[in-house]
């Protein structure tokens, strides 16, 4: 259960040997995807898997993907 004001609690963060960045977050049970993440690369790219289901890609090139819980892009 998150233990704090904010609705979630940190599972882990940290830089991986080619300089990408990730935050893990737990949300608990209650919500659509308990274990949400995100990260960001090097290249300007990054990525959230939201803990509402939906997640959010930006290539770093100005392109990005929102994709809704429910599938739908």
């Amino acid at each position: 259960m998150p233990n704090n004001n904010q609705g979630y609690s940190y599972k882990g963060s940290g830089t991986n040997s080619q300089g990408n960045h990730y935050c893990a977050r737990d949300y608990g049970s209650n919500s659509s995807n308990s274990n949400s993440y995100h990260y960001s690369n090097t290249d300007g790219s990054y990525y959230y898997s939201n803990s509402n289901g939906s997640t959010y890609h930006n290539n770093g090139n100005g392109g990005s993907t929102y994709t809704a819980p429910s599938g739908k892009k």
